[in-house]
């Protein structure tokens, strides 16, 4: 069967990501999905986007290499400000190459001493939060997004390029602006072509900020190398250097500043905000459920209990507080669509599917099934996580938080052991409950994140 349009698909499509993904649309945007079915065919912006979410044709999308069907062209404009060249966005063999040097410094071995730095990069947010409620009398309302991120971006920045938050904050914050306005010039869906060209103060300002944040990559690079070109050893630098050897090999297509440039701006923003987005929301989904929170605190006192350094033994024992991050990840994965491009003719199920096609995969779809999951989908309910994620939903492939087949997420061990530490270290330490002044908005700013803030009741154990 070969594609073939449906017009009557395109101003609804349309209509859905000029306004479900600003925030307060977005459970509308999910029901107008389900109701034209699991395959569909919609246009926007002169693109074809071929939106599947059938098991079967999932499935065979991990198939295909990334020469075949790999990451849209279009997002390499619309991202390269926030992501460079980096792995994200590249195809076929530049693709394989930057894999290839990266991956490595994410196997679990090089995980295992990285456990300190997460402790190191915890205390400051364990220390604040301890003087915040000792001078309001033990409880009080705490924003907690900030600190969240701050310490995220702490892991990364000690545990990937050798440098503390304090080094990092100011490429850390540049890149959140730059997230911010791509995000707001991404809501205007039919000009977005033409009004990234325009000399507005917006695009001037991203222009601006992605020209300083070159030059701080660079700087940071240059100084974890000595004036001879050899590694500095005294910083745990691994992937810095990874990246800076791959810099100088035949495996790219660019500039060694821009493999550099693009591999760090992907690491800097992957690595710690998906991270802390779903921190976010495993601590608000724990408030909302003081059962859950309860069990997942009892395990962690018994864990951490003596023990200044948690290893990787202790983390494997964090059952509870496992299942209730897959199943945050379930409900707020924090990137909501899988987007692919068909690079050369290909077949999904049986469609044909042309060369130049958008292929979308959208997780709440899969993620929210209740063939898949249950009657409960829609529920948080970590206990059918129990016996992992072959034994909570059939097919498994269905669930996909890391992304799905080659292009799987290389920092899911890194992002795991971090927020496994973290909430452990949190609940063995507070109690949290929901806050009056809460407004439950989840917005799309690249990742799905609360629209105004988590702000949150916690109590002093």
């Amino acid at each position: 069967m070969v594609l073939r349009p449906r017009p009557c698909c395109s101003f609804s499509l349309s209509l859905f990501f000029s306004v479900c993904f600003l925030g307060s649309l977005v459970d509308f945007g999910f029901h107008l999905m389900l109701g034209l079915g699991s395959v569909f065919l919609y246009s926007s912006g002169g693109r074809e986007i071929l939106h599947v979410s059938q098991p079967d044709m999932v499935k065979d999308i991990d198939h295909w290499t990334p020469s075949e069907l790999g990451k849209p062209n279009y997002l390499k404009k619309t991202r390269k400000a926030l992501l460079g060249g980096g792995l994200l966005t590249v195809n076929g063999d530049e693709w394989a190459y930057q894999r290839k040097t990266m991956a490595p410094e994410f196997f679990m071995d090089k995980i295992k001493g990285m456990i300190q730095l997460i402790e190191d990069a915890t205390a400051p947010l364990l220390e604040a939060w301890e003087n915040i409620l000792d001078s309001a009398g033990g409880s009080t309302e705490i924003v907690v997004d900030d600190y969240l991120r701050n310490m995220s971006a702490d892991v990364i920045a000690r545990a990937c390029f050798g440098s503390s938050f304090a080094k990092g904050e100011e490429i850390f914050c540049m890149l959140r602006k730059l997230q911010k306005a791509i995000s707001q010039q991404d809501a205007f869906v039919g000009l977005s072509a033409l009004w990234k060209h325009l000399p507005t103060k917006s695009n001037r300002e991203i222009r601006n900020l992605v020209e300083k944040v070159r030059l701080l990559i660079l700087e940071l690079a240059k100084a974890n190398v000595n004036e001879n070109g050899a590694e500095n050893a005294a910083t745990h630098n691994g992937l810095l250097r990874a990246i800076v050897n791959g810099a100088h090999g035949a495996g790219h297509g660019g500039t060694a500043g821009d493999f550099i440039v693009g591999n760090c701006k992907t690491i800097y923003f992957a690595g710690h905000e998906t991270t802390a987005v779903t921190a976010i929301w495993c601590l608000m989904l724990l408030a909302k459920h003081p059962e859950w929170q309860e069990r997942a605190r009892i395990e962690a006192l018994e864990v951490c209990h003596g023990r200044s350094t948690l290893d990787v033994d202790a983390l494997h024992r964090l059952k509870i507080l496992t299942m209730v991050i897959q199943e945050t990840l379930r409900l707020y994965p924090p990137a909501s669509l899988m987007m692919r491009e068909a690079l050369t003719d290909i077949k999904i199920g049986d469609l044909d599917v042309p060369r130049g096609t958008i292929v979308q995969v959208t997780r709440s779809m899969l993620h929210l099934d209740k063939e898949v999951w249950g009657p409960d989908a829609e529920e948080f309910r970590p206990g059918r996580f129990a016996n992992g994620v072959a034994g909570a939903c059939k097919p498994a492939h269905l669930y996909t938080p890391f992304g799905l087949g080659h292009r799987t997420c290389i920092g899911q061990n890194l992002a795991m052991t971090e927020l496994k530490l973290v909430l452990a270290r949190l609940l063995s330490r507070f109690a949290f409950s929901p806050s009056p002044t809460y407004r439950h908005a989840p917005v799309f700013r690249l990742t799905i994140e609360p629209g105004f803030g988590m702000p949150l009741v916690a109590k002093k154990l």
